[in-house]
């Protein structure tokens, strides 16, 4: 089983001071990775549902700060040597698939092999428009700049043909330093999410889960891997834990008894500053109790 932090970059954690502490005690406790959310925008009226709180509503203000992953991935990089460096989870048809793909292997150059790439489709159509991408089609466009990411990371001189990008052949490098490239770990717990992330994914990544409700996704996974002919064993599982704090060994192994590789224990950026004191605690005791 891994550990992850979760919420990095974002809230009380978006500080340099602060997200510079969270990655450096984490990697000292051995916390396998740490995950950073991003929007590029939240609008102020929100109509679209939030797909992953019961009530629909998007859990934090729109002034909230938040990020930009790969460019707070980048710092975290500069302040640590081995923790892994998540993006949990980046909206991928917001923006343009060659600069992604740019920005990527730089910092997995730069981090020296250490991405961990979630992506996603995107819930908020208001955040769309705003940034003035196309909304309709985002899951095809979606499938088409994964396509494009691993032409781009793996071909000497890539070219593309796709429905909504093309070009000729150019050269494009760094290359990143995971070979073939970093690992695309798809979030979504629709049925077209999962069945993106058996098609096309390394991994999947689960919102908040128990040991019982994580099953069924996973056993949906495994028939969806099975009907495109990919192993579901070789599908990293990543979830976050539902509420209460972080696991008990007793729940940790229940985890990982379900089939889960990777647990989101904590997540520092909804911890105000001030509480910081009795959280690094917490994640003391966890890798002391837990963990080890």
């Amino acid at each position: 089983m891994k550990f992850a932090l979760t919420a990095i970059g974002t809230g009380s954690a978006a500080h340099p001071d602060n997200l510079a502490l969270l990655a450096q005690k984490g990697e000292e406790l051995g916390f396998e990775s740490l995950w950073c959310p991003e929007h590029l925008a939240v609008p102020l009226a929100i109509e679209s549902r939030y797909p992953y709180a019961d009530d629909g509503r998007f859990p934090g203000p729109a002034t909230v700060a938040l990020h930009d992953p790969l460019v707070a991935l980048a710092y975290v990089a500069g302040c640590t040597q081995r923790i892994k460096l998540g993006t949990g989870i980046f909206v991928l048809p917001l923006r343009n698939p060659l600069a992604v793909a740019k920005a990527v292997a730089s910092l997995d150059v730069l981090s020296r092999g250490r991405v961990l790439f979630g992506i996603g489709i995107g819930w908020l159509k208001e955040e769309f428009e705003a940034v003035g991408a196309p909304w309709e089609e985002r899951a095809a466009r979606t499938r088409e700049w994964v396509r494009m990411l691993k032409a781009l990371w793996t071909e000497e001189t890539p070219s593309f043909e796709g429905r909504f990008h093309r070009f000729p052949p150019i050269g494009f490098s760094p290359k990143p330093a995971q070979k073939p490239h970093p690992p695309l770990i798809f979030g979504g717990e629709s049925g077209p999410g999962l069945k993106r992330a058996a098609e096309l994914g390394d991994g999947w990544y689960g919102s908040a889960y128990t040991p019982e409700s994580v099953r069924a996704p996973l056993a949906k996974l495994r028939e969806l891997c099975q009907a495109s002919g990919r192993d579901f064993a070789r599908l990293e599982i990543t979830v976050g834990v539902h509420r209460g704090g972080p696991p008990d060994r007793d729940t940790v192994r229940r985890f990982e008894d379900a089939g889960v590789h990777r647990l989101m224990v904590f997540a520092p950026g909804f911890v105000p500053r001030a509480r910081y004191d009795e959280m690094l605690a917490g994640m003391e005791r966890f890798a002391g109790e837990v963990m080890r």
